[in-house]
């Protein structure tokens, strides 16, 4: 049976393909960087009655024009003030790399606030919050935080060798380096009541397995590690069978979800 009804309506998320009564909602947290349509390849591979959106960071894309965000507090407290009003307990949090801290944030905000929040928490790239390390990116220069963008292989990184190109997407990845610069010494979200999934490329040269695998210290359910060849994008090359993994999870969650 259908769990809840229409996509959800905020400036915060883009849903892709809307279902009018979704018996599960896949919602994704993008990267440092990143913008909801690193995701939109997901959903037809979703089965029809899911519906997959993703959040809609300031800055970039269709909200190029508003400022970028450099406090997690400001940004999660945004998200969570957005899918409030809206969240069921069929919902389901995915996270990259910047985005699994974001999505995990979230969550323990729902979760104060006596919301419902979601049945899981997928997090993918990114150390659990005991086992951050700041990268000092407050004292790169541009061309500094450039090559480790490029160095870490993501989606769009041959654009940043375009000056035109580069000064439009430059802003939200310092904004965003800046946010995690804060993010790692300040505090952070307690553990989640809910099963946690973890996955990682297996040569990124970022978190280590161990970083990621940390996770399950802040569950008190369950959380499963799942490796991938690649870097830390392994979810591009390896994007079908990522999908698969999570489709399969969900699935078995049945009920539950």
């Amino acid at each position: 049976m259908p769990h809840s009804s229409g996509s959800l309506p905020t400036r915060w998320l883009r849903t892709f393909q809307p279902v009018a009564s979704p018996r599960l909602r896949l919602v994704c947290f993008p990267h440092a960087g990143g913008s909801a349509s690193f995701f939109r390849t997901w959903p037809q591979q979703f089965p029809a009655d899911w519906e997959v959106s993703a959040v809609r960071y300031p800055g970039r894309e269709e909200r190029i024009a508003e400022p970028c965000l450099t406090s997690m507090a400001e940004l999660a407290g945004g998200i969570a003030d957005g899918l409030a009003p809206h969240m069921t307990p069929h919902t389901v949090f995915f996270g990259h790399s910047m985005g699994a801290s974001v999505a995990h944030e979230v969550a323990s905000l729902l979760a104060a606030r006596g919301a419902a929040g979601p049945a899981a928490l997928l997090v993918s790239g990114r150390a659990a919050p005991h086992r951050l390390r700041r990268l000092s990116a407050d004292e790169f220069t541009d061309e500094d935080l450039l090559d480790m963008v490029t160095r870490l292989g993501g989606p769009g990184a041959e654009v940043l060798g375009d000056p035109e190109l580069r000064d439009l997407v430059l802003p939200p990845i310092r904004a965003d380096y800046g946010l995690l610069e804060a993010y790692v010494a300040g505090p952070k979200a307690p553990a989640v009541d809910l099963p946690v999934v973890a996955y990682f490329g297996t040569e990124d040269p970022g978190p280590t397995p161990d970083d990621v695998r940390a996770w399950s210290e802040l569950t008190s359910v369950r959380c499963d590690a799942r490796a991938f060849p690649g870097g830390h994008f392994y979810l591009v090359p390896h994007e079908a069978e990522l999908v698969r993994d999570i489709r399969e999870r969900l699935s078995v969650l049945g009920s539950g979800v």
